[in-house]
């Protein structure tokens, strides 16, 4: 298997714009059918098949479709080509953004590679899993890979420890599964500076689930489930994902799945560089079915909400919202 991995983003800065993640999605498909949409940024691309047609290799492949993305949607991606779809990430993100980056498929060289790693840069290595291996000395890709299979399953658990050793030495078995993208909306808030304080984490997740709740609320749709993209500096990104107990676009449940899934990711001193919130499995507001409750604040809260939406149909998006979000910037 070869696959590239596409990070997307806007020469002109900012987050990208659905309808332009769509269009990069209908790009990729003219190299290869074989496209796994990863909202809201990027993608993975099986490309076996398109050398053959193509007649490029896959960094020739990955050349014209940043030139293709540049010329019809004024966004630059960085692409990472190996032999599968964990080595691909991290070869995206092994630098700047804005390049081609090739890992040969050689077991030396990807060992190479790996070892010179943080625990962190790991792909499905979080912050909190990172500082307990971290605590037993294991501080960095090479050092992971050097452990027994047992130290590791005894230290992060029977799976998780496998799953590990194998990510450690260079193996993804996960194949790359073509998909139409589910219905979806979302929004990003990238900070001026790398941000340390989670409480001001928590104010642009607030923001940022006020703004969704009001969207979905405005074009009558209903959410299944929420996800939260967390960027770090050194350009590595953590994603966690939430099931509601039933379809929502009601603000004060966004809110605090958002801040329940932040608070799991345990960004004690994580140097945070945007966070994204996105609503999933989208679907009509007149089809989803709200449990009755006898709970006086939450009728209150939906009162309140209601009020909210009326008065930015009437003055604008800007003319009420939380106090807690005035200072976001």
């Amino acid at each position: 298997m070869t696959v590239l991995y596409a990070h997307f983003h806007p020469v002109s800065g900012g987050a990208l714009a659905e309808e332009t993640y769509d269009g990069l999605l209908a790009l990729l498909t003219e190299v290869t059918p074989v496209v796994q949409a990863l909202p809201p940024d990027a993608a993975l691309l099986d490309v076996r098949g398109a050398t053959r047609y193509f007649g490029h290799d896959p960094a020739g492949l990955a050349t014209l479709l940043r030139v293709r993305a540049l010329a019809r949607y004024e966004t630059d991606c960085t692409v990472g080509v190996a032999a599968n779809p964990m080595l691909a990430r991290m070869a995206a993100h092994d630098g700047p953004p804005g390049a081609v980056r090739t890992l040969p498929d050689d077991p030396e060289r990807v060992a190479a590679f790996l070892a010179r790693k943080p625990a962190a840069a790991l792909y499905g290595v979080g912050p909190a899993t990172a500082r307990t291996l971290c605590s037993y000395g294991l501080d960095s890709v090479g050092r992971i890979a050097a452990a027994p299979p047992a130290v590791l399953q005894r230290i992060l658990g029977a799976a998780q420890g496998r799953r590990i050793w194998e990510r450690a030495h260079g193996i993804d078995p996960t194949p790359v599964t073509p998909d139409a993208r589910a219905r979806s909306m979302g929004a990003e808030h990238r900070f001026t500076t790398d941000e340390l304080d989670a409480a001001y984490r928590r104010r642009a997740l607030l923001a940022l689930a006020d703004g969704l709740g009001a969207r979905l609320r405005e074009s009558g749709q209903v959410a299944r489930g929420l996800t939260l993209t967390v960027r770090y500096a050194d350009g590595s990104a953590t994603t966690r994902s939430r099931t509601f107990t039933e379809p929502t676009a009601h603000t004060p449940v966004l809110t605090a799945t958002a801040y329940a899934l932040h608070n799991a990711l345990g960004l004690q001193r994580a140097r945070v560089r945007a966070v994204a919130l996105r609503a999933e499995g989208l679907g009509g507001a007149e089809l989803a079915v709200h449990q009755l409750t006898f709970d006086e604040a939450d009728d209150k809260a939906r009162r309140v909400e209601a009020a909210v939406d009326r008065a930015r149909a009437r003055f604008g998006n800007g003319a009420v919202g939380p106090a807690a979000t005035l200072d976001v910037a």
